[in-house]
Order: structure tokens, then sequence, then C-alpha cells
């Protein structure tokens, strides 16, 4: 005998729910063709019809109530292709009270009976509260306290033990948003459930019939006759239809007896559901059901005003970050700067939890990740990408990186500057990060027999099995946005880059005129050298040939090293260990001796090892000196200090003036800084020397900075203690 199969949820999509064959037994059933005769009726039609009920008879000829009779009529006169809209009269029949509701659909007029156990006078009471109910939920602001207020009145104007709000997402996985519960119940707010739990079928249905009531889910299915070979009765749009054991199962491990459900539907999607619980049987009258219905209209109309004003917003919140971070990038020297900047506001539009930008093999990371996933992340983007790149699953990722990822497994990537290998990218974390894991209650209701799977707990565990390795997709409106943002930014990063070319030009045809003045001085000199006439000025001209000569080699330097920086062939450092102390006593000294009139102050600690390349450490030394030199105030003398502290060295060059303004300040050790032109201070500079002295201590692992303290500009060179130093005495 073959093992019987799984029975859950996803069992659902197999079931013809439409189609029952049964309803409810609160209440009865007729079924006619489009011309009114007779095809079939509920098995508990009431004692004085069941005599009279044939196929094929017309239904004016039964003993309905007028009031009935009359909306079959309507109904039969109304069919537009096969379908007609329901339409209620309160009626009696046999002593009892009924709500007659007649609809068609796919060309039959079927006319239910519900029971109505509330006096009609009762009803009228609580369709004045309902109405009440849905002008407080009309006058809420947002789409959270929207559904608050929602979930309050619908418990209190139907007296449901519990009612909750579920907002579905794009996958079609739904949260517990909002929640109005007896005190003694467990709270499922905070939870959210899969995809599964509403079949394709059943969410279809929700559509199309925006309430369902089961008044007591222990009912025992009424049978409907009909003629034989006859196609079952479409019940998409009754009210008693009957419901999927399966479902009936899920609501018993729930402790539920009784439950309603609202459909949110906006644009022909089920956005959200009102679901209502009750600990006992209960039937709700038609009318109050109705009355719930409107307001889930309201709320539907409501929520799509609040989301076109909110979609609005966020076109103009992201406009302004688009134009605040175009405008920094056409300004800044460094984009990295602009983009950690402006990181916050770009997280906030686009709903991302980090970032992490590239440039020109630079990594910037901003927010809760870390630094190892950063570089990983860089390493699995494609390379010459110049379109938009977004990803949601684990699986879209390389696979090589795919385990190194961690929980970020959401991007949308902007590559903002191709040859640059500029990227803008923003993170999502995957959808379990999100979820409120306290609400989560424990399973303390037994398992039904068709399994574990139809629990609360039950569901919520699959919906965390389904999600694992997914983000939450990026929305429309974001990616939109989004396309935007890459257009402009690619061409801000276009004009960056040619205004970048043309301060090239204007600093390499510098570089030209500088370098002939010395060339003219070293030819003038050696001219009057050749022929003699130097005189007593031979002392002179020699040292004029060496200056000119020393600022020639000192400019071409600069070049050739900018050369080899950019073109990723780094500096070529010999680190060997070195004495730092030595170093910087033999450079302070040759400054005193070239500059007899500038006082340099410094005290030689002893000994300070570091690993390093003596003749690039010179040239950090050197520079920072020539900078103190051109920058400090007459009369007052130039600093440099070594100290040691555990597993480093800091030397730091200090000379008196005032604080470099910010904007200036953020962008001194980058390259071609149209500051530096025409400086004043220093004619010849080029803009370059802080820059490769910043490549240099990098390509040291150590650290370079500027502060202003006490009135003086201080650098500050950190390097890392040679092992020798870090280990201490033996």
């Amino acid at each position: 005998m073959p093992a019987p199969s799984q029975v859950d949820l996803a069992s659902c999509a197999d079931e013809p729910i439409h189609t029952p064959g049964s309803i409810q037994p609160h209440g009865f059933l007729l079924f006619m063709d489009g011309e009114g005769r007779l095809e079939g009726w509920s098995t508990n039609a009431p004692a004085s019809l069941l005599p009279v009920l044939q196929l094929g008879r017309p239904y004016a000829e039964l003993p309905l109530p007028a009031a009935s009779l009359e909306l079959i009529a309507e109904c039969a006169g109304a069919l537009t292709e096969g379908e007609c809209p329901p339409a209620m009269a309160a009626v009696a029949l046999d002593g009892r009270d009924y709500d007659a509701i007649v609809h068609a659909t796919a060309g039959r007029i079927v006319a239910e009976f519900e029971t109505r156990m509330v006096p009609a006078d009762e009803v009228a009471l609580f369709a004045v509260k309902a109405h009440s109910s849905i002008e407080r939920v009309r006058r809420q602001r947002s789409i959270d306290a929207l559904l608050e207020s929602a979930v309050r009145q619908v418990r209190e104007f139907t007296g449901f033990d519990r009612v909750m709000a579920y907002r579905f997402r794009p996958d079609d996985s739904g949260d517990v948003v909002a929640e109005a519960r007896r005190e003694d119940l467990p709270a499922f707010r905070g939870q959210r459930y899969p995809a599964g739990d509403i079949p394709a079928q059943a969410r279809r249905l929700y559509v199309l019939n925006t309430l369902r009531m089961i008044a007591d889910i222990g009912y025992a299915p009424v049978p409907l006759l009909g003629a034989r070979g006859a196609p079952a009765l479409d019940m998409s749009f009754g009210v008693l239809r009957s419901v999927s054991p399966i479902h009936v199962e899920y609501l018993q491990n729930m402790g539920v007896q009784a439950s309603m459900s609202v459909s949110i539907v906006i644009n022909g999607r089920l956005w959200g559901l009102l679901a209502c619980h009750h600990m006992t049987p209960k039937a709700v009258p038609y009318a109050i059901r109705m009355a719930a219905d409107v307001l889930a209209q309201v709320l539907a109309s409501t929520v799509q005003s609040i989301e076109a004003r909110l979609d609005a917003e966020l076109v103009e919140r992201a406009a302004r970050v688009r134009t605040d971070l175009v405008e920094s990038l056409l300004v800044d020297e460094e984009p990295l700067d602009a983009l950690a900047r402006h990181a916050d506001a770009l997280l906030e539009a686009t709903g991302a939890q980090a970032m992490v930008c590239l440039h020109n093999g630079k990594v910037l990371q901003h927010g809760p990740i870390e630094r190892d996933v950063a570089e990983t992340i860089a390493h699995a983007l494609p390379a010459d990408a110049t379109e938009m790149l977004v990803r949601q699953d684990v699986k879209e990722w390389p696979q090589e990186s795919q385990p190194l990822l961690g929980k970020w497994v959401g991007l949308l990537g902007l590559p903002f500057d191709p040859p640059g290998g500029g990227w803008c990218l923003l993170l999502r974390t995957e959808q379990i990060e999100h979820v409120s894991w306290a609400g989560r209650p424990e399973k303390s209701i037994g398992y039904g027999p068709l399994g574990a799977r139809l629990t609360p707990r039950g569901s919520f565990d699959a919906w965390h099995e389904t999600v694992l390795g997914l983000a939450h997709p990026w929305e429309p409106a974001v990616l939109a946005n989004a396309r935007l943002m890459l257009s402009e930014l690619l061409r801000a990063s276009n004009a960056r880059r040619a205004q970048t070319e043309s301060t090239r030009a204007q600093l390499l045809a510098m570089l030209g005129h500088d370098l002939r003045d010395p060339l003219n001085s070293i030819n003038m000199a050696g001219t009057l050298l050749e022929r003699g006439s130097g005189g007593g000025n031979q002392p002179t001209l020699g040292k004029r040939i060496q200056s000119s000569s020393n600022r020639m080699q000192r400019l071409i330097g600069q070049v050739l090293d900018m050369s080899r920086i950019d073109g990723g062939l780094g500096l070529g450092m010999l680190l060997e260990p070195l004495d730092l102390g030595v170093l910087v006593d033999d450079m302070v000294d040759e400054m005193r001796l070239a500059y007899p009139t500038i006082r340099y102050e410094y005290v030689n600690p002893g000994v300070t090892m570091v690993r390093a390349d003596a003749g690039r450490m010179s040239q950090v030394l050197s520079n920072l000196l020539s900078n103190a030199r051109h920058h400090g105030q007459v009369g007052h003398p130039i600093r440099v200090a070594l100290k040691s502290e555990p597993g480093w060295a800091t030397l730091e060059v200090a000379n008196n003036g005032a604080p470099i303004a910010e904007d200036l300040a953020a962008n001194l050790f980058n390259p071609f800084k149209r500051s530096s032109l025409h400086n004043p201070l220093n004619r010849s500079g080029m803009g370059l020397g802080l820059y490769i002295v910043a490549t240099i201590v990098r390509e040291h692992e150590g650290e370079i900075a500027y502060r202003h303290e006490g009135g003086q500009v201080v650098f500050s060179v950190r390097l890392p203690l040679a092992e020798m130093e870090r280990a201490g005495p033996t």
C-alpha cells in the first residue's frame, strides 16, 4: 500500500474550492438558469419548499417571499454576460428571519437565504456604529494608523475576539501589521506568513468576493442537489459556500471557531486582508458584514491615496538627493567623500540598510556591514558594467562569493564612473533579518490530523524556510529613481573627468613653463662659465645651477611618481629596517643648513625602528617640511616631533598658521587640486606633493592626517613599528 502524501496548505491549490458542491448550514440555497428555471437546491431547504422543488420549475411558481422573488426577477433581467452583482432583502419564511442574497455567475442565478439571528433593530444600531467607525478610519493620515484604526473599529462593531490586518508583499507573503484582540489571546502581530498560506485560487476568490464568513467551523456541510451530469455550481460569489477542510484544520489548530475575512483590493490585486477570529461560533448579520466590506473599500481608497502621496514624496525626496549629490560630485575633489556625506539620504531614499562605494581602487563602506563583506561584494561585480545592477537572491551572485555574503544578498548597483571603477552599491539584508521574532507564539495547540504545517508556528517556520537568501524586492519606484540617479551621476562623472583632464593639461602646461625657467638659468650660467666671463661669480652660478637642477628634479620626480600611481604600478617600495629617528635628524640638519634663517625644533627620541623605504620616507618628510616652510608664519619655528606608542611610530611636522579651510582640508591628499594652481605661497606647486606623500604612507601600511591645534597646522604620519620594536625588550 503506498504511503499517504503530505497534506498542507499547498494542497489547496489542487482543490476546486469555488465549486465545493456543499454549503454551510446557517442558511439554504436555490440556483436557477438564466431564465429562472430551477436547476438545484441545498438539502436543508425549508419543509414548505421541499414538495414543490422540481428541476426546471420557474422561480415564480415557488412559494418564496415576495421580496426575494423580486430580487430574482431583477437579477434575471439584469444579466450581463451571465453575471449580476448581489442584492439583498430581509425576508421571513416558515417563521424564521433570513437575509436573501441574490446574484448571478456563469449564467446561473443563485439565491441564498442566510439565517439571521439578530433582530432588525439591533442590526440598525450596528449599522450606525459601523458608519461612525468608517468616518474614524477615513481621517487617518498614515497606512499604519489607518490599519490600527481599522482593526479596532471592526472589532468594536462586530464583536470578534481578534481582528488582524495583513499587508501583503510583492512576493505575496503577508505580515500581521495591526491587531486588536482579547487580552488573554496570544499576539500574532509581527508574524509573517508565506504566500502558500493563501494559494493562487484562494487569492483569486478573495479578490472576486471581498467578504467571507465562517459562522462555525465545526459545521457539517450541506450537499447541493442538481441534475446528474450538470456542471458543478460556481460559488465564487456565494456567502454560504462551504470551506476547504484544510482551511478548517488551520483554524482549528489556532483555536478558532468562527472567522470573517474582509479583502483590501487595490488595482485588482489583494493588497491586504482584515482577518477576524472568534473562539466560539459566531454569526454576523449580512448588513453588518457589508458595513465591514464598505470599510474595506474606504481602506483601499485611502491606502491608494496615501501610497500616491508617499510615492510623490519619494520622487521629490529622491530628486533632492540626486540634485545634492550631483552638485557635490561636481565640486568635491574626491567622489567617495561626496557619496559618504549623502550616504544616509541615499539609504533613506532607497530603503537600503548599507552602502558600499568604489572608486579608483578605494572602498568606502557605510552602515552595519563588515569590511571583508564589503570587499567580497566589490570583487563580485562585473567588469566594464555600464547598466544598473539589481540582485535580490543570493543565487544571483557569483557562486564563489555566495558563502561570503552573509545576510547582504540584495543589491542595487549604480556604476557611476566606469572608467574609474566607480560604483555606488546599495544593499539590503535577507528578509528574515527584519521580522520581529519576539512576537512568535510558541505552539500551544495540538496538531490536527492534517499535520504540523497548519499552525501559526508551523506557517511562520515555513515562511522562514521560504525566504532564506532572499532580500525584500526593490520597489518599482525605487528602481525608477535609481535609473534617473545613475543617468545624472554618469553625466556628473563625465563632467568631472573632462574638468580633471582640463586641469591636468593646465598643470602639465605649468610644468612645461616651470621647467623652462630653471633650464634657461642653467643654460645662461653654463654659457657664462663656457666663455669664462663668470669672473668672481662662479660660486653664485654654481649654486644657481644646483638650485635649478634640484627644482627640475623635484618637478619631474612628481610627474613620474604620478604616472606610476595612475598606471597602477605603485611606487616600488623596498621596505627594510630603518631607524626613523636618524633619518629625521639628518633631514632636519639638511634643512638647517639650506635655510639658516628658519628655526627648526627637533629632539631625537632615540632608536625608533620601522620597516620602510628610506628614500621614500625622506621624500615624505621633505615634502612636509617644504609645506611648513612655504605656509608657516615668518619668524616662528617649524617643530618636528617623533614618538613611539604601542605598535606605532608617530612623526609630526607643525608650523604656526591659520587653519586650512574645511573645503580645502577635505581634499588635501587628492591630486590635481584646483586650489594648487597659481598658489602665491608656492608658485611652483602642482598639487601632487601631498597626494604622493599619502600614497607612500599607505604603501607603508601607515596613516597620514591633518589637524589644527594650538594655533598650529599639524601633519602627522603614523607608521607600524618593526616587529623587534613591537615585541619590546626581552
